[in-house]
């Protein structure tokens, strides 16, 4: 069994549209109901979710047997928190607020062992190498990575060429509510001026070559997106999902019940 081929890496390089989900209720059981629902790729989602290393590492088992490529995003840039996602088994990695080359090169120099990066060499421990039982682990893991990295601030905007440009990086998401609230539209993710902003940044990350992914609810925008070149991109979130349809539900035997959610922006 071929546990190291990153299926998912590769179609971002063969520019195959992936269709993913955010999957922040933080439980194994939600997160394998997702996992069967056809997604290209889950959000296991580790900084605005009530996730532990814990918590990741169940749900990375529950997908397991699904074909669908979990996309572990841990609070921060942090070696020490990468490492230990990669050794549970991540392959595919989402970094928030990514603003300079810098920072990105760091990210990538993470996930990767000596000498080509920093990634403490643990594999015996590790749910990554089966403990040792995958016998290339080692070997392989470093081009098996997926390093994905967010573009959410004005300061990332502008680096977003150099952040391309360095090697490891496979794709640039855009975080649209951070980035609409770090541009003064906090209340207005739906500003003209944002969407326009939208439109001109996923152009831009397709012209330097590397794959470009964002997260919209909204189908038609989401879709708006793929027709840009966006190649991975994710289209609701496990919470949002049940909230609107609990509500609707409720709205249908007991109308004005349920408070009426705002609906618009990015979730």
């Amino acid at each position: 069994m071929d546990l190291l081929t990153n299926h998912f890496k590769r179609a971002l390089a063969a520019r195959q549209p992936q269709i993913g989900l955010w999957a922040g209720l933080a439980h194994p059981y939600t997160a394998e109901i997702c996992a069967g629902a056809g997604f290209d790729w889950l959000v296991i989602d580790g900084e605005h979710s009530p996730n532990t290393l814990q918590t990741m590492l169940s749900q990375l088992q529950a997908v397991a047997p699904y074909p669908v490529m979990p996309v572990v995003r841990p609070g921060s840039n942090d070696p020490v928190e990468l490492k230990r996602i990669l050794d549970i088994g991540a392959q595919t990695v989402l970094i928030p607020m990514v603003q300079s080359a810098e920072e990105a090169a760091r990210a990538v120099a993470a996930v990767r062992y000596p000498p080509q990066g920093i990634r403490g060499v643990g594999s015996a421990l590790a749910r990554a190498a089966r403990w040792n039982r995958v016998p290339d682990y080692l070997a392989r893991a470093n081009e098996e990575i997926c390093v994905l990295v967010q573009i959410e601030t004005p300061q990332g905007l502008e680096a977003l060429e150099s952040i391309a440009a360095v090697e490891g990086v496979d794709g640039l998401f855009i975080g649209p509510a951070d980035l609409s609230a770090s541009m003064g539209y906090l209340s207005e993710p739906d500003h003209p001026e944002m969407l326009a902003t939208l439109d001109r940044t996923i152009e831009r990350i397709v012209a330097t070559g590397r794959a470009a992914g964002i997260l919209h609810g909204d189908p038609a925008r989401a879709q708006h997106f793929l027709d840009l070149g966006a190649t991975f991109v994710a289209v609701g979130a496990d919470a949002s999902l049940l909230a609107r349809a609990s509500e609707q539900l409720v709205q249908r035997f007991k109308p004005g019940a349920a408070a009426t959610a705002r609906t618009q922006g990015p979730y």
